[in-house]
């Protein structure tokens, strides 16, 4: 039970990483500021995204389990 409230964690840290990363984005071109912070964030929210899925996959498959 405590691998289903740490993917739900693990997803909630990855939506609002994406979330902060284009608002950051879209802002700082508004502005004209930099836009380093939010283009490495949406990076590696995408990076853990894939990452997440695959364990997530891995985990449904039952092929994690060594039985």
């Amino acid at each position: 039970m405590e691998i289903v409230a740490l993917s739900v964690l693990y997803w909630i840290a990855v939506g609002i990483m994406l979330l902060v990363g284009l608002i950051k984005l879209i802002f700082g071109k508004r502005t004209e500021q930099n836009q380093n912070p939010g283009l490495k964030l949406v990076i590696a929210s995408v990076i853990m995204f894939v990452i997440g899925g695959g364990a997530c996959a891995l985990i449904l498959s039952g092929l994690g389990s060594m039985h």
